[in-house]
């Protein structure tokens, strides 16, 4: 398959409140909406403090639409009583969605250091299961993200697009799905083959976009825009979109260098690297 053509406007460019942490989220709603960005996923620490109901129709005011909330999840735990704490945050997460008018919710699923990433599973998937009638009464889907397996220890135990979309098939709900982003998958072998599996499951929820950067000094803060780094973005959109996916482009960059740097001055990086790239 060939890669995609560039993108001709930015009617799918989401940004996520995290990429320009330095913002509180009523600078990031008139920041991206000035510049032609049409969609926001929204970290829940931006939401501390505030009425939600309310910041939501002020992101809806300024054009933007609310493609996500990050993040739910971290269902593994050494103990019941922990899993049980970890439900209830993410139940808390399904009525924070709901308010702010978010139709999903991204879990980064979690992991016990020790545990046998078998058993971390499986708690994922009840976990999951568990939270299907709130997602229902809410009207509020979830998106499994697999993590880069340098996350397994403590972050993931879903590491691969395949094992994501195994969930989804054992859950068998409308309501679960999956959020592939190709800072954790674009070295998989697989991938192609999992996107179209992920297509036929009508579950390619959320589409995430970055850059993996050589080297990487940070696991975690040192992620590139697209364009800094190795990943064949136009070529995994291209298997993306041939499932029939026509939603948002979601720019999450994690980066102690960018944040460092004129916020102004990184939106119009992030747009031009979203014309040039993605």
């Amino acid at each position: 398959m060939n890669p995609s053509a560039p993108l001709p406007d930015l009617s799918r460019l989401c940004i996520h409140t995290i990429t320009t942490k330095p913002w509180a989220i009523e600078t990031s709603a008139a920041k991206f909406a000035a510049a032609g960005v049409k969609g926001i996923t929204v970290w829940r620490d931006t939401l501390a403090g505030r009425d939600i109901a309310k910041t939501g129709q002020l992101l809806r005011d300024h054009g933007l639409s609310i493609v996500s909330l990050c993040r739910g999840g971290f269902f593994p735990a050494a103990t019941a009583a922990d899993r049980a704490k970890a439900l209830d945050d993410n139940r808390k997460a399904i009525a924070e969605a709901h308010a702010l008018g978010a139709p999903l919710i991204v879990l980064v699923c979690g992991a016990v250091p020790g545990q046998p990433l078998t058993e971390s599973r499986k708690q994922i998937t009840d976990g999951i299961a568990a939270l299907l009638p709130d997602c229902q009464a809410a009207g509020v889907k979830l998106a499994i993200e697999p993590l880069h397996p340098m996350y397994a220890d403590s972050r993931s135990a879903v590491n691969t697009l395949g094992q994501a979309n195994d969930m989804v098939e054992q859950l068998k709900s409308p309501f679960v799905g999956v959020a592939a982003d190709v800072y954790h998958l674009w070295w998989d072998p697989a991938l192609e083959t999992e996107i179209a599996r992920c297509g036929k499951l009508n579950a390619l929820f959320a589409y995430h976009v970055c850059d993996w950067r050589t080297p990487t000094i940070d696991l975690l803060n040192d992620r590139g825009l697209m364009g800094e780094g190795c990943i064949p973005l136009r070529q995994i959109r291209a298997w993306v979109e041939a499932t029939g996916f026509k939603g948002f482009n979601e720019v999450e960059v994690f980066s102690t260098r960018l944040w460092a740097m004129d916020q102004d001055e990184y939106l119009k990086k992030i747009v031009q690297a979203y014309q040039q790239h993605v």
